[in-house]
């Protein structure tokens, strides 16, 4: 049932197996989704995607059948992964182990047989920190086996993996028409209104921000994304808030957006001024955005996270002045450590212009950039 078609080797398509569990409800998926089809559409290879939970999947993408255990959407084959996993699955010239998951055994022991070998691909985690340059791109020997598992590390220079970008992103932000967007979405905002869209994990300090917002001079429109903050922010309100909710509060205009596919997303993030976003794929698509923005960074048990959201702080911030990197800092370390004050906002805010231009180059130099899919296809094209 799940071999690979009997089209002749010199014109079949390089094989791709890509391996996500889903974690926290959308982010490996995001990612996952994101590299399966850029694979297809721009590297002309054929991409099966195993997911062990279809239903967030779905909400990403409404095309997705979450009662299915097989289907192809937009030319990516998606299989549902089980624990009594299919032993006719033949195994790809390509595996990607997706942010650490672990591969069934039989298959394991199935790629073994082949000759030659996979290319086996461990896709880690994002990360801006000094050691990604001396251990992205490691082999790690199978102990028992003859397979060769490589490291991939996406970052910010040419010493990781890179980022995921499609070759058309920067030129649809470009055309993007942010004036024809907003009256689809509650209306234009007034001008000096500050367009700001809210995508984060919960956060105590969110009330704080609010409040700042609604009795400071300048008007704020929040556009607030079905998310987790969404509990926190329904908790200031006093009021459960559902999508389509729209409150106004003295400068607040807030208004509760519908969960969205990841395309809708590029456009909301490229329609506001400041964009707040989590995780690793939103991160991301804010800096494609070139729009000043503020990470909330998965926050981790032993607190690993503070280190990881300095690494990235010391490369976003170099080259801005230093008022506003004191206020960059200070804004998003308040931020993640949900002790935000009206004062941390009022000094970012102060220096948004300057943050806008810094952003636009950032985001114009990592463009200069392999991004992440042609750096694991190129890798994938040579012999094992």
């Amino acid at each position: 049932m799940l071999a690979r078609s009997a089209m002749p080797s010199s014109s079949r398509p390089q094989s791709w197996d890509i391996f996500c569990t889903v974690v926290d409800n959308y982010g490996d998926i995001g990612v996952c989704w994101r590299l399966a089809r850029q694979l297809v559409a721009e590297h002309g290879v054929a991409v099966r995607l195993w997911v062990d939970d279809l239903a967030p999947f779905a909400r990403l993408c409404p095309e997705i059948d979450a009662a299915l255990d097989r289907q192809w959407v937009t030319g990516v084959e998606v299989c549902r992964w089980t624990q009594r996993f299919p032993t006719d699955a033949e195994p790809a010239g390509v595996v990607i182990e997706a942010f650490a998951c672990q591969l069934p055994e039989t298959y394991v022991a199935a790629m073994a047989r082949l000759n030659p070998a996979p290319h086996w691909i461990n896709l880690e985690y994002l990360s801006a920190e000094a050691w990604v340059a001396d251990c992205h791109g490691l082999p790690s020997p199978h102990p028992r086996l003859p397979l060769t598992k490589h490291f991939f590390i996406p970052g910010f220079d040419e010493r990781s993996a890179g980022l995921l970008r499609e070759r058309d992103l920067l030129a649809r932000h470009a055309r993007f028409d942010r004036f024809a967007w907003w009256p689809c979405h509650g209306g234009v905002p007034a001008p000096d209104t500050l367009a700001v869209s809210l995508f984060a994990y919960e956060n105590a300090a969110i009330g704080v921000l609010l409040d700042a917002w609604r009795s400071n001079d300048r008007a704020v429109r929040c556009l607030v994304t079905d998310s987790r903050i969404l509990t926190s922010v329904s908790a200031f309100f006093g009021q459960a808030l559902t999508p389509g909710t729209r409150t106004e509060c003295g400068c607040l205009d807030l208004q509760v957006l519908p969960f969205m596919r990841q395309e809708a997303y590029d456009d909301l993030l490229a329609a506001c001024d400041l964009n707040f976003v989590r995780g690793e794929d939103s991160l991301v698509r804010a800096i494609w955005a070139g729009k000043p923005f503020v990470w909330h960074i998965y926050p981790q048990d032993d607190d690993a996270h503070r280190v990881k959201l300095e690494a990235f702080l010391d490369r976003y911030c170099n080259g801005l002045s230093a008022p506003a990197v004191a206020a960059v800092h200070a804004f998003w370390q308040a931020w993640n450590a949900e002790a935000t004050t009206a004062a941390d906002w009022q000094d970012f805010v102060a220096h948004l212009p300057e943050i806008a231009e810094h952003t636009r180059q950032f985001r114009d130099r990592l463009a200069q950039l392999p991004d992440l899919s042609k750096t694991l296809a190129d890798f994938c094209r040579a012999p094992v």
